[in-house]
């Protein structure tokens, strides 16, 4: 079994979701030599997570913004942790329900994404700089 694994950082983004499949093939080319097996990413923040959805229609990582908005809102009274605005701790109970890490197959030395699927960095803070992925890639 063969085993890759880098760490790369993202460029900055905006609050929301942006589709960072192309950045992930990019930073491990190594996947083209292995025909059946896993790569992993995980994200080393506690205010920002990654999942898997569709990566054709902009309007999608738009409703997710809007819907997980709304399901964890800011400026609660109950929170505590506020030493870094509004955003904070909204956006540390976003990233724990949508997580830390994803994984996808490798078949044939690609991802074996269905047709419509990308790898999405969700940015729930205002104000993030780049944020730190480790990309691990095994097989035969």
């Amino acid at each position: 079994m063969n085993y890759f694994q880098k760490e790369i950082k993202l460029k900055s983004h905006n609050r929301g979701y942006h589709l960072i499949t192309t950045e992930i093939l990019n930073s491990i080319p190594e996947i083209k030599e292995i025909n059946i097996g896993m790569l992993h990413v995980f994200i080393k923040h506690t205010s920002t997570s990654l999942t898997i959805n569709e990566n054709a229609d902009p309007t999608v990582r738009m409703d997710f913004e809007s819907h997980i908005n709304k399901m964890v809102p800011e400026n609660q009274s109950y929170y505590k942790h506020t030493y870094e605005g509004a955003d904070d701790m909204p956006a540390h109970i976003k990233a724990s329900l949508m997580g830390a890490s994803v994984q996808i197959p490798i078949t044939n030395g690609k991802l074996n994404l269905g047709i419509w699927q990308g790898v999405y960095l969700c940015e729930h803070r205002n104000f993030a700089s780049g944020r730190d992925l480790v990309i691990t890639a095994f097989g035969n």
